[in-house]
């Protein structure tokens, strides 16, 4: 069924879970979901043209728009100081300056760049500057950094911003908390995360967050959307209770929103998709040649997976070396002219035989089909 990303973010809105996942490629819409939701859950205007509270005292959200709040002055003139400005905030104002979190910032961005690079605050918290600290006396001052290191500094700073936010929600009696800001924070929005990360530093970021969610006592909602499946996967297993999706874009414009179960393994990466094409053409009777060549990836790739230096290795073992020369001949052949579309009988059976082998003998297909 398809939607509009508003009817979309109703959807999210309706599930009412403390944590929904959502896995989309690039391109899908991930960001203007974000801000789809933005609009349902606190319209700037309401319907009389009236400005209602401010969004952010209902969804904090990081997005590309959240990156849009720091800009380079560039110094164009000298040529000598580029430094990140950062647009008025107030709650980046308040983890700054009333929390003093920016120790900890420098610290969170310096984990996941390296401790040499270091950003200096100016005293009303409205700019940053960016040094290397070297054992020489002959140190970088105030460097531009990278588009990868300047999303893992604003990253640092929605992290600390996040993880007051919960700590001050987890304080039972509003009355005692240090700021009324948060009080009627109603979800967290989070669409990709750096993704400029090594896979080590990923599966950290995930973990941490993962650990910052379940940690949070309030009734406050998190929504996470990315392209990535590493951090997809590490959050479907951190977080116990979650709802998880894909979220697709079809030529029409409109969109969907499918539920999955199981981590992308199980639920849509693109060997799953090659393997569910070759049952629907096995279980329609309409195989075709080009179905050899998908089977040979799938082959390929579960050899790769399972750590095999070769995908034959995987066929029958009194079987192997013809069969083998059938998909390569099948897939491979060059004698276009002799070549016929129609498979014959018995090349459709090897197709549903050599799947069959693939599924059953290996461990990792049948897990996946009984966690579908």
């Amino acid at each position: 069924m398809s939607n509009t990303l508003t009817e979309i973010a109703q959807q999210l809105k309706d599930a009412n879970k403390k944590v929904q996942l959502i896995y989309a490629f690039n391109g899908m819409g991930k960001t203007r979901l974000s801000r789809e939701f933005k609009e349902l859950i606190a319209p700037k205007n309401d319907a009389e043209g009236e400005e209602t509270d401010q969004p952010r005292s209902k969804v904090l959200y990081y997005n590309a728009f959240t990156e849009d709040l720091f800009y380079w002055d560039n110094d164009l003139d000298g040529d000598a100081e580029p430094k990140l400005k950062i647009q008025p905030n107030s709650f980046t104002q308040w983890v700054l300056k009333d929390q003093g979190q920016d120790q900890n910032i420098v610290a969170t961005f310096q984990h996941y760049t390296s401790e040499k690079l270091t950003p200096f605050f100016n005293p009303d918290f409205t700019e940053v500057r960016f040094s290397f600290e070297h054992d020489t006396a002959l140190d970088d001052q105030h460097v531009k950094i990278s588009k990868g290191e300047e999303s893992n500094f604003i990253w640092a700073v929605f992290y600390a911003l996040l993880s007051q936010t919960i700590s001050e929600l987890n304080i039972a009696e509003p009355e005692l908390r240090s700021t009324d800001a948060f009080n009627s924070l109603e979800y967290v929005f989070i669409d990709d995360p750096v993704s400029s990360l090594d896979e080590n530093h990923l599966i950290e970021l995930a973990v941490n967050l993962a650990s910052l969610i379940t940690s949070s006592s309030s009734n406050i909602k998190f929504i996470i959307t990315t392209h990535n499946t590493l951090f997809y996967n590490v959050l479907h297993n951190e977080l116990n209770t979650k709802k998880c999706y894909i979220l697709e874009r079809y030529e029409d414009g409109t969109f969907s929103l499918i539920e999955k179960h199981g981590d992308s393994n199980k639920s849509f990466s693109y060997h799953l998709h090659i393997l569910q094409v070759i049952e629907q053409a096995i279980a329609e009777s309409r195989v075709e040649r080009y179905h050899f060549t998908l089977l040979r990836n799938l082959y390929e790739k579960t050899a790769s997976f399972l750590g095999y230096p070769k995908w034959a290795e995987l066929l029958p073992d009194d079987k192997q070396a013809y069969l083998s020369r059938i998909i390569q001949f099948a897939s491979h052949n060059t004698l276009s002219h002799e070549t016929v579309a129609e498979p014959t009988p018995a090349e459709k059976a090897t197709v549903k035989f050599l799947l069959d082998h693939l599924k059953d003998t290996y461990s990792f297909w049948r897990q996946e089909e009984q966690n579908a």
